[in-house]
This record gives C-alpha cells, structure tokens and sequence, in this order.
C-alpha cells in the first residue's frame, strides 16, 4: 500500500524559541508562535531582515537546533516523536561553505549518501554532479573549487537521499550570475518534478521571480504568509513614467489631481492606486494639458515594496 503523501511538506504550530541569557543579555525569543504550513510541491520562499529568525526556524527543522515549545513537522513526521523519518524527508543546504577540503565532490557525495544508508546501487552521483555543473571537478580536491563551485556541491550533498523537502538558505551568496542562472534550472526542474522547495534569500527579485507563496518573519514573529500574486496585490500602487515633447515649469493643472511630481526637464512621475484610477484617465490629463507624448513607462509593484512596508508595520489593506 503506498504512503499517503501529505497536504503540507513542512507545518509548524506555535513554534517558538527562547536562547538562554547569557553575561551580557537576558533571554533571546527568536520565534514567537510560529504558525506555518508550506504546501506539499510549493517553491516557498521565507523572507527577513537578519536576525528576523529565518535561520533559526531552518536549524530546528534541520535538528541542529533544540525547539522551546510547539510543534513541526516535515513531509507529516514529528522532528521529534518521529525524528529519523523527519530527517530523511529534509535536504539543507546552509548558508555556510561547510566542505571537507580535502575530499573531492565525488567522495563527499558517496559519504553523504552512506550516511543516510542509501545503498550503493540505488546512488546517483554521477547524475548530480552533473546536474549542478560539477563534473568536470568530480575527482578534484574541494579545495580547489571556486566559492560557486563549492555552493552547488552543497546542493549537491542536500540531495544525495532524494529528500521531498529541499531547504536553501541563502544559496546564491557569492555565486556569479551564469552559475546561478545554471543552479535555478536545475532547482526549478527538481521542484517541476514535485520537489517542495524552501527558500531563504536577501536577493528579493530573485525570490519574486521563483516563489509561489511567500512568507515574511521579523522579530520572530509571522508578518504574512500567502500566494505570491495575492500579495503582490496589496499594495495597491503603480508608477508611470510620462517623457513629453516640451519642457516643464510646473505640474501642469489637469495632472495636479493625481499624485505627480517633475523628476526632470520633460519628465513627470504619476503615482496611482490602480483599483481605482485607470491609466487612461492620466493620459487624457496629459493630452488635456496640450503636452505632447514621447514615451510612457509603467512600473509595477514589487516583493522589495512590500517587504519594506510589511517590516515597517505600515498597513497595506486587507488580506483576501
């Protein structure tokens, strides 16, 4: 009979965690009642300033770290009453380039595979190597790889064991970009082919570009955690870019209604909410104005505007 597979690849329920004060400070609470359900198959990206508690969540899941109270699960197994299946659920890939020198990659990956007692004939080493660029140095010490390099191997290591749950915090720190484009397509494949992934990254265009559900931690509480195009929508915002044929003294009198400012000779910044005000009704203003147009660019909003509003605890409307 096979396994029922879960609804949620990992779930947290008011999981918390309170480091004991030391000399010079009193008790640190890292996580406050962290309630958090990552759906099974997701590209789930988790965002934070530092300190905001993102690794702190990813130790305890990793087991490196001991919870305070609460509950976690990965792929349904408690990390605790079901440590072991937990553990084999769950690949992670750290922020920090913990490799053995002097082991090549092909070693490093056949110790990790031993490791989770993944026999030898059901192994895929060749295979990773491959597939995250690295087979070229299969047999090179990893000393001598390039810091991108060793990052991919890292990659690499996390998915000896075919884990459902792939976990990369920060995993393009230091990578350049041809190497990076190259490790997203194979995690995109991995993901394509019912990986769950968990994300953690200061590059927010990069997780923007990724993610399917995104969730955002400060001060080690929640702040939201919903469907990446549902909450691109909440902050109700637009920007239009107007170059006219002519220079400017002032607003003209037909745009003063809306939010425009001169940003230069010919230049006028048209800030929007667009639920309520279509852009045509600014271009009429324009043309009302007896202004010429030359060109006209839209920006939309973006994860980086919400995240900076969401951190400052500035209310951007109502969750749907």
């Amino acid at each position: 009979m096979s396994e029922t597979l879960p609804k949620n690849a990992v779930e947290t329920v008011g999981l918390t965690k309170v480091y004991a004060p030391s000399k010079r400070q009193g008790p640190i609470e890292a996580l406050r009642g962290v309630d958090l359900a990552i759906p099974r198959g997701s590209f789930f990206g988790l965002l934070g300033p530092n300190g905001a508690g993102k690794s702190t969540f990813i130790n305890i899941l990793a087991g490196l770290v001991v919870k305070s109270g609460g509950e976690a699960r990965i792929w349904g197994h408690d990390i605790v009453s079901d440590m072991r299946r937990a553990r084999r659920a769950i690949g992670i890939v750290p922020q920090e380039l913990n490799i053995d020198p002097f082991f090549s990659p092909r070693e490093l990956l056949e110790l990790q595979a031993g490791l989770y007692g993944v026999p030898a004939s059901l192994r895929r080493t060749d295979k990773i190597l491959e597939a995250v660029g690295l087979s070229r140095q299969a047999d090179a010490y990893a000393r001598s790889l390039s810091g991108g390099m060793r990052r991919r191997l890292l990659v690499a290591k996390a998915m000896v064991h075919v884990p459902p749950v792939l976990v990369l915090d920060e995993p393009t720190a230091g990578v350049d970009v041809n190497l990076r484009r190259q490790l997203w397509a194979y995690v995109r494949d991995l993901n394509a082919h019912g990986t769950t992934i968990l994300l953690t990254t200061h590059y927010l265009k990069e997780a923007e570009e990724l993610c399917d559900r995104i969730a955002i931690i400060d001060h080690g509480q929640l702040i939201t955690c919903e469907d990446k195009v549902g909450l691109l929508r909440r902050l109700d915002a637009k920007q239009m870019i107007i170059t006219v044929d002519d220079d400017l003294d002032g607003v003209p009198e037909p745009l003063t209604k809306f939010n425009t400012e001169i940003i230069g000779p010919r230049r006028l910044s048209v800030k929007y909410p667009p639920s309520r005000i279509h852009s045509g009704e600014i271009l009429n203003a324009v043309r009302a104005a007896g202004l010429g147009l030359h060109d006209i660019t839209t920006r939309e909003t973006e994860l980086e505007d919400i995240f900076l509003r969401l951190i400052d605890r500035e209310e951007i409307g109502p969750r749907e």
